[in-house]
């Protein structure tokens, strides 16, 4: 029988530790060979919609995950498909809205793990939506911060944010005046936007800094500014395959130093030891997050494995003979 998983289980089962400890787990059996990872691909249909899909499978645990998800009318709709290639059926339907959320926020919270200073206390977060919120939330988990600035263009958001991630985590959190403000000094900068322009420039981004750039998928979109992205020392990304085909923030940032992709490790290297993260306290260090379906299928795992332990969600009698 398969699983219905719903938003309201999702949200009940998996915590920001348990999603990261899920995406290290799975990064280092990436960068083992033990993940297959198929790369996101987009329908585009007039009007501006699209249709996208990804997979991966997790080759030891004989698991396969597949994300679908459409963008109409200004909506995102998500689904994650979770499969065992023992029996071949399909475990679990899951709502993908909340673990996406939590998956993309775990990844760069295990970017900060090893990546960023290890006395880093300070970060900036651009960005004032659903998964800016996931971001500081996993800063959180892997540093002790002692301050943040947050910047949104919208000013009443900002102050609400501040006000509301500040009484979560019980970390001071302050309302920046501009992205410049929030991002000069800090330790650990996210920018996790929907922008197709940079918000974040080289020239404030201090010796020293990790930077997450979580928020342009999309080739012809970019958050951060050639000077930003030429300025850091150690690139990592979660899969260069993917990053070559929608990494903005890459595309354009390498387009005068193509040779720079050449130095671009993938984050699960980092993890594995496979490649080198920091070396040194005063270099700057970027990871460029797109989001990959591994992330999906180790988070779809856990939520499973929970789900059917507490008794949530509902099965769907699927593939029944015909009475």
């Amino acid at each position: 029988m398969t699983l219905h998983i719903s938003e309201s289980d999702v949200h009940a089962v998996l915590t920001m530790p348990m999603a990261i400890e899920a995406v290290e787990q799975i990064s280092r059996k990436q960068a083992s060979g033990e993940v297959v990872l198929h790369p996101r691909r987009r329908f585009e249909f007039p009007g501006g919609r699209f249709f996208h899909h990804m997979a991966a499978a997790d080759l030891s645990a004989n698991r396969v995950a597949t994300k679908q998800y459409t963008y109409v009318n200004g909506k995102l709709k998500f689904v994650v498909s979770l499969y065992s290639m023992e029996t071949g059926d399909l475990l679990a339907l899951i709502e993908g809205d909340c673990l996406g959320q939590q998956r993309t926020g775990a990844a760069s919270g295990v970017a900060t793990k090893y990546m960023a200073r290890s006395d880093a206390k300070t970060a900036a977060i651009i960005g004032t939506g659903w998964q800016a919120q996931a971001q500081l939330e996993a800063i959180a988990a892997v540093r002790n911060l002692e301050s943040v600035a947050v910047y949104g263009r919208d000013e009443a958001r900002r102050e609400k944010f501040a006000r509301e991630m500040g009484e979560r985590l019980k970390i001071p959190v302050r309302a920046a005046r501009s992205s410049a403000e929030a991002a000069r000094g800090a330790a650990i900068i996210c920018a996790a936007t929907t922008s197709s322009q940079p918000v974040l420039f080289g020239a404030d981004i201090a010796a020293g800094a990790h930077v997450n750039a979580v928020g342009a998928n999309h080739i012809r979109k970019r958050e951060l500014d050639e000077a930003a992205v030429l300025k850091a020392d150690v690139v990592a990304v979660d899969s260069i395959e993917q990053s070559r085909q929608e990494a903005g923030d890459l595309v354009l940032g390498f387009a005068t130093d193509e040779v720079r992709w050449n130095h671009v490790s993938e984050l699960s290297a980092v993890v594995a030891g496979k490649a080198p993260g920091r070396t040194r306290p005063e270099q700057v260090t970027l990871f460029k997050s797109n989001g990959i379906a591994v992330w999906d299928l180790a988070t779809a795992m856990r939520v499973y494995a929970e789900a059917t332990r507490g008794k949530l969600g509902r099965t769907l009698p699927l593939w029944q003979p015909a009475s």
